[in-house]
C-alpha cells in the first residue's frame, strides 16, 4: 500500500483500499478486455493459417501434446465432463476469489498483484489483434481434434459455440487462442496462492491449478501447447512491466485523489521553544529556587553540586496563601519550611537540607 510521509508530524498516512473503487476498475479492465476480444476477431482464413502453422510447428517438434489429450478426454466422459465444467467456469470463479482474498487479507500486496493482472490481460489483447488463432477445436476434421465442449454439451450450459451460454457464442471471439489467458490467469492464482499462501493445502493448489488449467485447454482442443506457453511468457512480461507502469500512474492517481478525494485532517503539532522558561518555587526561609533558562551566565557553588538547580540570594520572599501576605521572614504556624534542594523530604531536618545556610556542627 503506498504510503506518505506528513511533513513535520513524523506520521505516515496511506491511501486506504475502498471496494467500490477497486470494483469498478475491476469491471472496467475486463469490460474492455471483453470488448476487445469482440473487436479484434479478424478474418477467418487468417485465423486458421495460424493455426495451422502452430499446429505443424508443434509437431516438427515433436511437441504436439493436444493431440493424445484431446483422445482421452472424448474417448472418457468421466474425464471430458468435468474438464469442460472446469474450462467454462474456473476461469472466471477463482481469479475474482483470489483478488477478493488479496483484498481482504493481503492488501499490502494486493496494488501490486491487480497491477500485475491487468497489465499481463491488456498484452494479452494486444496478442489477439496481432495473431487471431483458431483454436484446434475448429480447424478440419483431417487435422485429427473433437471439440468435447460441443460433444458434451448436453451436460452443460455451453452450446457448440465456445463455453458461452447457450445462443450467446456470436458475443465471444472463438478466434483469441494466442495466448492462452485462461494458462496465464491459472498461474497469476497459483503464484498469488503460493506466495502468500499459509497452509499445505494452499500450497499444493498454487501447483495443481495452473497444472491441470494447461491440461484442460488442450485436451478439450480450445488452445495448442504454444498457446499455454505464450500465457506464461505474457503474464512474465506483465510482472516485469508493473514496478515502471505504477510509477508512471502513480502521479496520475495521486492527482485525481486529490481532485477527487477530501485529505485526511493533520492535528497540530507544538513544537517546543529552544529556551525553557524559568520557574519560580517560592520558599519559607530559603531563598528562591530557580531553574534557568539557557541563557543564564551566573553559577553559584550550589549549581555546581546540582547543575539544574540555582540558589540566588540569602533574601527571604513573602508567602502568598489565602488571599494573606506575610512579611519577609514570617511563617504560618505549622508551616513547614520547603528544602532548596530537590530530594528532600517533608520530614526532613532542615539540616538535612541545607535551609539556605551549612549546618551546624556538632
Amino acid at each position: 500500500m503506498p504510503k506518505k510521509d506528513v511533513p513535520g508530524t513524523g506520521r505516515i498516512i496511506g491511501h486506504r483500499l475502498r471496494w467500490w473503487t477497486e470494483l469498478p476498475l475491476i469491471v472496467l479492465v475486463y469490460a474492455a478486455y471483453s470488448a476487445g476480444r469482440l473487436l479484434a476477431r479478424g478474418d477467418v482464413s487468417s485465423a486458421v493459417d495460424h493455426g495451422i502453422g502452430i499446429l505443424r510447428a508443434e509437431r516438427s517438434l515433436g511437441i504436439d501434446a493436444e493431440s493424445p489429450l484431446n483422445r482421452i478426454f472424448t474417448d472418457h466422459a468421466w474425464i471430458g465432463v468435468p474438464a469442460d465444467f472446469w474450462y467454462a467456469s474456473l476461469h472466471y470463479l477463482v481469479t475474482p476469489a483470489v483478488l477478493v482474498w488479496l483484498f481482504r487479507s493481503r492488501a499490502v500486496h494486493y496494488r501490486a498483484a491487480r497491477a500485475w493482472l491487468m497489465i499481463s490481460t491488456l498484452i494479452g489483447l494486444v496478442g489477439f489483434t496481432l495473431l487471431p488463432t483458431c483454436p484446434p477445436r475448429l480447424l478440419s476434421a483431417g487435422h485429427g481434434f473433437v471439440d468435447t465442449m460441443a460433444q458434451y454439451s448436453d451436460y452443460g450450459w455451453w452450446g457448440a459455440e465456445a463455453s458461452a451460454p447457450r445462443g450467446l457464442g456470436g458475443m465471444t471471439n472463438q478466434y483469441a487462442a494466442m495466448p492462452s489467458l485462461h494458462v496465464g490467469w491459472a498461474l497469476w492464482c497459483g503464484v498469488m496462492l503460493w506466495r502468500h499462501g499459509r497452509s499445505p493445502l494452499m500450497r499444493a493448489a498454487a501447483v495443481a491449478y495452473p497444472l491441470i488449467t494447461t491440461l484442460v485447454v488442450m485436451g478439450t482442443a480450445n488452445h495448442y501447447l504454444l498457446d499455454a506457453v505464450a500465457g506464461a511468457v505474457v503474464m512474465g512480461v506483465g510482472l516485469l512491466l508493473v514496478r515502471p507502469v505504477r510509477q508512471l500512474a502513480e502521479p496520475v492517481m495521486d492527482r485525481l485523489r486529490e481532485r477527487f478525494m477530501r485529505p485526511a485532517a493533520v492535528p497540530p503539532v507544538a513544537v517546543p521553544s529552544a529556551t525553557a522558561p524559568s520557574v519560580t518555587v517560592p520558599s519559607g526561609a530559603a531563598s528562591s529556587v530557580t531553574v534557568p533558562s539557557a541563557s543564564a551566565s551566573s553559577v553559584t557553588p550550589a549549581a555546581a553540586a546540582f547543575p539544574s538547580v540555582t540558589v540566588s540570594s540569602a533574601t527571604e520572599s513573602s508567602i502568598v496563601s489565602g488571599e494573606c501576605q506575610t512579611s519577609p521572614g514570617e511563617r504560618f504556624p505549622r508551616q513547614r519550611k520547603q528544602s532548596a534542594f530537590p530530594g528532600a523530604g517533608p520530614g526532613a531536618h532542615p539540616a538535612d537540607a541545607g535551609d539556605g545556610a551549612a549546618a551546624p556542627s556538632r
